[in-house]
């Protein structure tokens, strides 16, 4: 039945459906998140990367079928190019996988709200033109945020002077010239 398909052929069909499969986990995302299917297999249980992720697993077909074709073109048989593309595919998959949750640990998760930034003292670090947009600094616990700012009258603020954040309006925060009763900056909301 099979004597019209060569190893060669297998190999590489193999490694192009791991890429076929890559490419659309790169659109979708983890594929097997995307249709409901959420056994990942995380070592350490934190919902993160896991080693099943859709990713990993097509890049381990790819790199099989890639290195189990290289096991074929040097004249191994099956046996031999099998254990090839195994260890082709579990190095590459490794590789991902560990890449994979490192990236997913440097997320942050910031639980800065619109509501934290009213009321704060901030510096301006790009000047606001009358009636133009400009941008501040702020800091708000460990973290230091810049926003697009305008002010609230329309007069000129300009580099390193202190204001206070009145409202959020989009994207842009809406500030007045701090009136001194606070004297440090980046100071925290009471």
């Amino acid at each position: 039945m099979m004597t019209g398909i060569s190893l060669m052929t297998i190999f590489l069909a193999i490694g192009g459906l791991g890429f076929l499969f890559l490419l659309i986990s790169f659109i979708v995302g983890d594929i097997f998140d995307a249709i409901g299917f959420d056994f990942d297999l995380n070592l350490d249980g934190n919902g993160d990367f896991g080693l099943l992720d859709s990713r990993v697993i097509s890049i381990f077909l790819t790199a099989f079928g890639g290195f189990g074709a290289i096991g074929v073109s040097l004249g191994f048989g099956a046996l031999v190019s099998s254990f090839f593309g195994i260890l082709g595919g579990a190095f590459f998959g490794a590789l991902v996988f560990y890449f994979g949750r490192m990236l997913y640990r440097q997320q942050s998760s910031s639980s800065v709200t619109d509501d934290d930034f009213v009321g704060r003292t901030a510096q301006v670090v790009v000047g606001i033109q009358p009636n133009q947009i400009g941008q501040i600094a702020v800091r708000i616990g460990e973290e230091r945020l810049e926003k697009l700012a305008r002010t609230k009258d329309g007069s000129e603020i300009k580099i390193g002077e202190t204001v206070r954040i009145e409202q959020i309006a989009g994207e842009t925060v809406i500030v007045s010239i701090d009136n001194g009763e606070r004297h440090s900056l980046f100071i925290e909301k009471e």
